[in-house]
């Protein structure tokens, strides 16, 4: 799984879902592009979304640098293939042609979240420190950017200035709403910076069949298992006696199971639920585009994520796997954890 509370943020600030028309008032001017940029536009209905991404870079070329409609999709298909240079090609062109307060702190927020995701591929600290340079721009501009004060706090974190980190995250926590579901996060962050370096599972909120609000933060100090499944989905209901004998054998641990499903029709699946005797937490994300779904980046389904009880995600499966032994270490360290922290202990 990518970054994916990062791929997320990049798909909802950066592709912005533009139509057609859009595409192409925002195109190439110069001939030659045009006529590649719409080889581009076609590669991408054909789902030859590679070799569109090589038509976009070539394009915005042809036109000097000047083709937005070029650079978003550079920056979008670059993440997804890892072509980090196309990525940040498109994103510094965006930046440098910017206007106005929003738009210019905007687009270095972009280029940061490329950065980002980019650093996290790697695994190299010098990119985790151009992202920071990044959102210090958007910063210097618009102080009041959320998203921005989050990302940069991620990325102080990972540079080990853990005293900076905190402060961005404080000013976060000030400004998110209380039902922001990285507000929580946040505020772990704060209190454990070296948490702010794992591989943290994505932050969300999800409501469940019975009306309840869970939040991944809520669960802290149990192991969750994310199941993302749907009723239509014949390796998801041949995988369903396998997750009914984990949540059996689990029973009383400190192990939540959390079934997230893709299905579009809510009666038919809550019917389903219900005839199955599916016990455990349900709710539905309605889809592929779903939010939740786009944070974990299911593309798949019978799909599982284990997340320990720290919130760090451990392990990740596509289709029906033995899991049992990796659960039950989890399990085993969140039971030690909770009698370490008992007064007296």
């Amino acid at each position: 799984m990518r970054h994916a509370g990062i791929m997320l943020l990049l798909a909802l600030t950066c592709a912005a879902a533009l139509t057609m028309a859009q595409e192409t008032a925002e195109g190439p001017t110069d001939g030659k592009a045009q006529k590649t940029f719409q080889d581009a536009l076609k590669c991408v209905e054909q789902r030859k979304t590679e070799l569109a991404l090589d038509e976009f870079k070539k394009a915005d070329k042809q036109d000097g640098g000047h083709c937005k409609a070029c650079q978003r999709k550079m920056m979008k298909y670059g993440v997804e293939f890892r072509d980090w240079k196309a990525a940040e090609t498109g994103a510094s062109e965006m930046a440098a042609e910017a206007q106005g307060d929003h738009d210019v702190a905007l687009a270095h927020q972009q280029f940061g979240v490329i950065l980002m995701d980019e650093a996290f591929d790697k695994h190299k600290d010098e990119i985790f420190a151009r992202a920071h340079e990044e959102f210090k721009k958007a910063l210097a501009i618009v102080p009041n950017f959320p998203a921005a004060l989050y990302l940069d706090g991620q990325a102080l974190a990972h540079m080990k200035h853990d005293d900076e980190a905190k402060a961005q995250f404080a000013l976060f926590v000030k400004m998110a709403p209380a039902n922001d579901a990285k507000r929580g996060r946040a505020i772990r962050f704060i209190e454990d910076p070296e948490l702010a370096r794992a591989r943290m599972a994505p932050a969300f909120a999800i409501t469940t069949i019975d009306g309840r609000k869970v939040s991944i933060d809520d669960l802290q100090g149990k192991v969750v298992l994310i199941d993302f499944w749907a009723t239509w989905c014949g390796p998801c209901r041949e995988a369903l006696p396998h997750i009914k004998e984990i949540a059996k054998k689990f029973q009383g641990q400190p192990l939540v199971i959390l079934s997230v499903s893709l299905d579009t029709d809510e009666e038919k699946w809550k019917q389903f639920v219900n005839n199955n005797g599916m016990d455990w937490l349900q709710a539905r994300d309605g889809g592929f585009t779903g939010p939740v779904s786009r944070l974990f980046s299911v593309d798949a389904i019978p799909h599982t994520f284990t997340i320990d009880s720290d919130g760090i995600l451990q392990d990740e499966h596509i289709g029906d796997a033995s899991i049992e032994g990796k659960l039950k270490k989890l399990v085993k360290r969140a039971n030690e954890s909770e009698q370490a922290a008992k007064p007296g202990k």
